[in-house]
């Protein structure tokens, strides 16, 4: 077993990454609060896992909320059904929600957990490789509006997240590419010789060979505790985290949520944000090559959508959370593991990138 611990003082919580954690019921469920117990899943999973892992809560008072599947229900009014099921089930503050899906059931898990009764423990367990990578870690939680993605949410921090790494075995290949995304941001923003650990691996890593995953995983939970570690609300340096997310968000919001998984989006908004760092004269275009090749290999886009315009484009990013007084904030890169955070692009700058992606005028 691997495992860490994000510090954050009274806050703290360790991350474990191992095959077969869901039952091990000794080494997780002391994270757990009070006898009631809500598990947050969705339709996809439930039939999987739900019951191996409510075998696992002996005596605690349990009951279920289980979501329909996919980026385009994490919305309030999907929400509102795991709140229902609270109130119905007389939950009361030392309840225990657990989030047992990916990032879509963790951000929604963990917002109705930071709402509900002014805020209840719960309990991260990730079933797909972006979530384990990313979303279940650190404490961002939250749903999508109809004009941008996750622009209504709360930090709230879990007990313990449980990477169990043999819920991977189920994950479809298109889900665990997008996965990929994540894994390779974090070797491109702080972690150089990571980076080129994964372009010796990346083969075996597609294979899914578990001690490959197991280390892809550790090391870059690893990278995004030490990032919120350092800033735990997004105030300055956790920033680095989004790199190609703004391009990715508005891809996103443009295609509607879900038909581009969310790291798809991701991939081809790294590329862009590559791109325009080597515009800005800050990164080598052998950099560039080297991220588009990773990219390339684990089936991942490297261009925008051929339907969206420089306009909607420039218009969608503007929403993002990181523009601060009227001005856009990119995660931009400055050499391989070397990411900043800026506003020295403008816009005009920014449309030539995109059109040179073939992104129209």
């Amino acid at each position: 077993m691997k495992n860490l611990e994000l510090d954050l003082g009274e806050r703290s919580y360790p991350i474990f990454i191992a095959r077969d954690l869901l039952g091990k019921a000794d080494l997780w469920c002391k994270y757990i609060a009070g006898r009631q117990v809500c598990i947050v899943t969705n339709d996809t999973i439930a039939p999987l896992y739900l019951e191996k892992l409510k075998a696992q809560l002996g005596d605690k008072e349990v009951c279920e909320v289980v979501l329909p599947d996919g980026e385009a229900y994490k919305t309030l009014a999907t929400l509102e059904q795991i709140f229902d099921t609270l109130l119905e089930k007389n939950h009361n503050r030392t309840t225990t929600l657990i989030a047992l899906g990916g990032g879509v059931v963790g951000d929604m898990c963990g917002f109705a957990a930071a709402c509900y009764q002014r805020g209840v423990q719960f309990i991260q367990i990730p079933s797909t490789l972006l979530s384990m990578v990313d979303s279940s870690v650190g404490g961002k939680t939250g749903v999508n509006h109809p004009l941008g993605k996750n622009m209504i949410g709360a930090f709230h921090q879990p007990n313990c997240v449980l990477a169990d790494l043999s819920l991977l075995d189920t994950l479809p290949d298109r889900e665990f590419a997008a996965g990929m995304a994540e894994v390779i941001k974090y070797g491109l923003i702080c972690d150089a010789p990571f980076f080129e650990w994964l372009e010796k691996n990346i083969a075996g890593l597609m294979s899914r060979d578990s001690d490959l995953l197991a280390e892809a995983v550790y090391r870059s939970c690893v990278n995004k505790a030490g990032v919120v570690a350092e800033d735990e609300r997004e105030g300055g340096r956790r920033a680095i985290l989004n790199l190609g997310h703004t391009f990715g968000h508005a891809i996103e919001t443009a295609e509607g949520y879900g038909n581009w998984l969310h790291g798809e989006a991701v991939s081809a908004g790294m590329v862009l944000a590559m791109a325009l760092s080597v515009e800005l004269g800050w990164l080598s275009s052998d950099i560039l090559v080297r991220g588009e090749k990773l990219l390339k290999i684990v089936g991942l886009p490297i261009l925008p959508p051929e339907n969206m315009d420089v306009d909607q484009f420039l218009q969608l990013m503007g929403r993002d959370k990181k523009v601060l007084d009227g001005r856009l904030r990119l995660v931009l890169l400055k050499g391989l593991g070397e990411s900043v955070v800026s506003s020295e692009a403008k816009k005009e700058t920014i449309a030539v990138v995109l059109r040179a992606a073939g992104v129209r005028p």
